[in-house]
């Protein structure tokens, strides 16, 4: 049974999909238009080596003379990708040859296919540098976290074609990995032109498939530990008539077991892709996701939890026993998703070009999680469920920008960015149902309090310029911009309501010079900001103050090197933070923000990958970080001020190293990796720790010959955590001690009160093995 609210929000997501489509079907209009007035004006193209994550901008220049090295618009842009993927990839696609002025860390579609198709980007990424990426389980419908020099995942903008996407805690809800074409992670940088509000920490971009020029497509079947199976299926349309419009239609089915305790995870997803290309270099691009989840909402463990599984064997997670508050039906997340994307490039005359990217999201559902016990009216025990209801979380925005080739030398843009975000959001709690299933939270026949409602939110208005500008026949690249953001923050509950004005100035200068064909060194030095997020706001009380917008200054110092052997990448950064701010985690995977005052990261990254040797392909890397705290903090719970100042930085490990080795030989291919992490402080008062770690990963597989319609059969298996190691992974988030207290559940106890911090453990050992074909 639907209430009003929800009425409400699917009028609202209808209205809000009208004005995109509009948006949409105007741009392609206008694009249209566009390739009429420009279509004898021929184009200007970069080396296939350049970086996607922060493109440069190449406006048609009308009746401008081609260099030598031109090509034609209609057939160069596939030439050139085709010709140079696998050559710009080294270590089995673990790495790539990048040439931005700034860092960029990718793994490429050779990696990609590899892998299960259950990874999502966390688990692609995870043997860069930068990263120590922690995920809660093995089939990849939990999403995970991030930590990057010393910074978190919501430190960072989250991006699918340049749109910003779902948290890294529910990032499978963006994209299945069967049509991505890479994943790329500026930690250090974001761009411009991006919609980011939180970069402090870099940006992780995805970036979908192109739309085959052929009819056809790929199917695959996956089944694994944890009766994990998998059915996808991708149709390509070709290019429909003499239209240049081509698409493509996929579905996924995802089902398996909680790998620690009882419980069953499901989850449906839809991509949709449509790409029109121009001669004259206009082209649309529109990719649209669905997204359907019910998931168990785990149990993450303290420490004397953790410690009394790997010492016993008991486990810490839900229970099958119904008439327990903790069955895992009365712990679960059920949540819908749609996300829009649809960047329109536009060819003008006089040097002139448009970029026009429209981007919409829409979730709706529910957390729940045990709620105790109480007595009813026929004086009966029945157990209860509390739950965090978004009856809406919309995200609207768009960004336009206007480019004008100036000379040979500079191309200028300026550039607008709005968005508007919110969430409405209240904390009913119900009966839980005779079965031990949490109700629907608008099931009246259940339902005990409505609790209170909240509605938090944010609007964005932002102004930009930038310039790039190439001397000495491309070998000097300067990055030039500014952002300024003004932004509208609100917070309304039954108390009351709160909002204020904030602005941003991000300045940003990129300095990269290429010695030579091997050679490359880059200088990159910038402003970013995080303001909280909506769902902050959300669990923030109107008797609690908004949190300062946490701003950082970057500095970062590069070379790069690569030949037909060995690529390598080596950056040196330093951070300094004001006002940061992390996020304490309040279960029902939610969190809440606070502010422990500024923060110091510096260190560096190194990166080395070695083309193909006799089929053998390795790749490695390290970083180093020193991560202070440069504040002391007071402690709520304890009523105390901590001594933090001058300790290691919370979830800021001083090591992260990387191993990985590819091979292939005929139809044969196998990758395997090796990860380390060192020991981190998760606690503010720096008294609660966790050792290092080493995680691991296998893949093999074999493409067979086509045979009928199958054009790629293919048969691989991926494994994880080989050795079964029992070790703790991350923290779910900061606290302010070891002493604070929070509320503990583990399996078929009642719940009791633990200490502490509370963590992401490595999912035992597991195996996945894909059938897959294209045809």
């Amino acid at each position: 049974m639907k209430d009003n609210r929800w009425s409400s929000g699917y009028r609202r997501q209808l209205l809000a999909v009208t004005c995109l489509a509009g948006s949409v079907l105007v741009a392609f209009g206008t694009s249209a238009r566009a390739a009429q007035v420009t279509k004898h004006s021929a184009s200007r193209h970069h080396a296939p080596g350049h970086s996607t994550t922060r493109p440069a901008t190449t406006p048609v220049r009308a009746k401008a003379s081609p260099r030598p090295h031109a090509l034609d618009a209609s057939a160069a842009e596939t030439v050139s990708v085709t010709s140079s993927r696998r050559a710009l990839n080294g270590g089995g696609g673990m790495m790539r040859v990048e040439t931005a002025p700034h860092a960029v860390q990718t793994v490429s579609k050779q990696f990609i296919d590899m892998r299960a198709p259950t990874s999502t980007a966390l688990d692609l990424v995870q043997n860069l540098p930068s990263l120590n990426v922690t995920t809660p389980d093995s089939s990849g419908m939990e999403g995970g976290q991030i930590q990057s020099r010393g910074l978190t995942d919501l430190d960072m903008g989250l991006m699918v074609d340049g749109a910003p996407a779902a948290a890294a805690k529910y990032l499978s809800e963006n994209v299945d990995s069967e049509n991505l074409e890479s994943v790329s992670v500026t930690p250090g940088s974001s761009a411009t032109d991006l919609p980011v509000m939180s970069a402090a920490g870099g940006v992780m971009a995805e970036e979908t498939r192109t739309p085959a020029q052929k009819r056809g497509g790929l199917i695959d079947f996956s089944y694994g530990t944890n009766n994990l199976s998998r059915e996808f299926i991708r149709l390509e349309s070709g290019e429909i008539g003499h239209s240049g419009v081509r698409g493509y239609f996929s579905f996924s089915n995802t089902h398996a077991r909680s790998w620690m305790g009882a419980g069953i995870n499901q989850r449906k997803h839809i991509d949709f892709g449509l790409q029109k290309d121009w001669k004259n270099g206009s082209n649309a691009k529109f990719f649209l996701s669905w997204n359907s989840a019910d998931f168990i909402i785990d149990n993450y463990p303290t420490s004397d939890q953790f410690f009394r599984y790997k010492h016993t064997g008991q486990g810490y997670g839900r229970t099958n026993d119904k008439t327990s508050n903790n069955y895992w039906g009365n712990n679960n997340d059920h949540w819908n998703q749609i996300f829009i994307s649809a960047p329109v490039h536009i060819a003008l005359p006089s040097r002139l070009s448009l970029d026009i990217h429209p981007y919409f999201s829409f979730g709706q559902g529910w957390d729940a999680s045990p709620g105790g016990t109480t007595t009813d009216e026929t004086g009966a025990t029945r157990g209860l469920t509390n739950y965090f209801l978004q009856n809406e979380y919309r995200s609207v925005g768009t960004v336009a920008k206007l480019n004008w080739e100036i000379d040979r030398h500079n191309t200028f843009s300026v550039g607008y960015w709005y968005e508007n975000t919110q969430t409405i959001q209240s904390y009913p709690t119900s009966y839980q149902m005779p079965d031990g299933n949490a109700a629907s939270p608008n099931n009246a026949a259940y339902l005990i309090s409505a609790g209170d409602k909240q509605t938090a939110g944010y609007e964005i208005h932002s102004l930009f310029v930038h310039d790039t500008a190439k001397y000495f026949n491309d070998h000097l690249t300067i990055d030039a911009g500014f952002k300024f953001v003004m932004t509208n923050i609100w917070n309304k509950d039954y108390y009351g309501r709160q909002e204020g004005n904030r602005t941003a100035p991000l300045p940003q200068l990129s300095i990269g010079y290429r010695i030579n064909n091997h050679h490359q060194v880059y200088l990159n030095v910038e402003g970013d900001y995080r303001q909280p997020s909506a769902v902050d706001l959300g669990w923030l009380y109107t008797s609690v103050a908004i949190p300062k917008n946490q701003y950082s200054i970057k500095e970062e110092l590069g070379y790069r090197y690569h030949d037909d052997h060995i690529i390598a990448d080596v950056a040196f950064f330093n951070y300094n933070v004001t006002n940061r701010i992390v996020d304490q985690y309040i279960g029902m995977n939610s969190y809440k923000p606070f502010n422990v005052g500024n923060q110091q990261m510096r260190g560096f990254d190194v990166m080395v990958a070695a083309r193909p040797i006799h089929g053998f392909s390795p790749y490695a890397s390290i970083e180093y970080l020193h991560a202070s705290q440069d504040s002391n903090v007071f402690d709520p719970y304890l009523n105390t001020m901590l001594h933090s100042k001058g300790t290691q930085a919370v979830m800021a490990p001083h090591v992260i190293a990387n191993f990985g080795l590819t091979y292939t030989y005929k139809g044969f291919f196998a990758n395997g990796s090796v990860h380390y992490t060192g020991p981190q402080s998760v606690s503010i008062a720096g008294d609660q720790r966790i050792p290092g770690y080493v995680t691991d990963t296998l893949s093999l597989g074999y493409h067979f010959k086509p045979f009928m319609f199958a054009k790629s059969p293919t048969f691989r298996l991926n494994f994880t955590n080989l050795t079964s190691s029992v070790v703790r992974t991350g923290a779910m988030g900061a606290v302010y001690s070891a002493k604070d207290p929070s509320t503990v559940y583990s399996g078929n106890m009642a719940s009791y009160t633990g200490y502490g911090n509370s963590f992401m453990v490595a999912p035992r050992f597991a195996m996945t093995g894909t059938v897959s074909t294209a045809f």
